[in-house]
C-alpha cells in the first residue's frame, strides 16, 4: 500500500492530508497553544523588578520577573521605553516601606 502524507503548518496549528489509494482522502487538524516566549510585551515596556535581581541577571544573565508577571532576560535600556502599566499600576498600590 502507497501512502502519501503532507503536513503543513498554519500559526499554531499543524493539517495533515494523507491519500491513500482506494480509501479517499482524510484530512486532521491539529492546534496547539504556541509555547514561544517571542520578544513579547518586555520589548515594548520597562518593567518594575527588584533591584538586586537586575544585578544577577546582568552578572549571570538569568531571567527576572517584573510585578505584572513578565519574565525575560534584560538587555536593553529601559529609559528608551514607556513604563509597563500593570507594573506601574501594582507599584504605585504597594506601601511606601515595601
Amino acid at each position: 500500500m502507497i501512502r502519501r502524507s503532507t503536513e503543513v503548518r498554519v500559526d499554531s496549528s499543524t493539517v495533515s492530508t494523507e491519500v491513500v489509494p482506494q480509501q479517499g482522502t482524510t484530512q486532521e487538524t491539529d492546534v496547539r497553544p504556541d509555547l514561544s516566549t517571542g520578544d513579547g510585551d518586555h520589548e515594548r515596556f520597562a518593567h518594575y523588578v527588584l533591584k538586586d535581581k537586575i544585578v544577577d541577571s546582568a552578572v549571570l544573565g538569568t531571567p527576572v520577573v517584573a510585578l505584572c508577571g513578565k519574565k525575560w532576560v534584560p538587555s536593553r535600556d529601559p529609559k528608551r521605553f514607556p513604563v509597563c502599566p500593570d507594573c506601574k499600576r501594582i507599584y504605585e498600590s504597594l506601601p511606601e516601606d515595601a
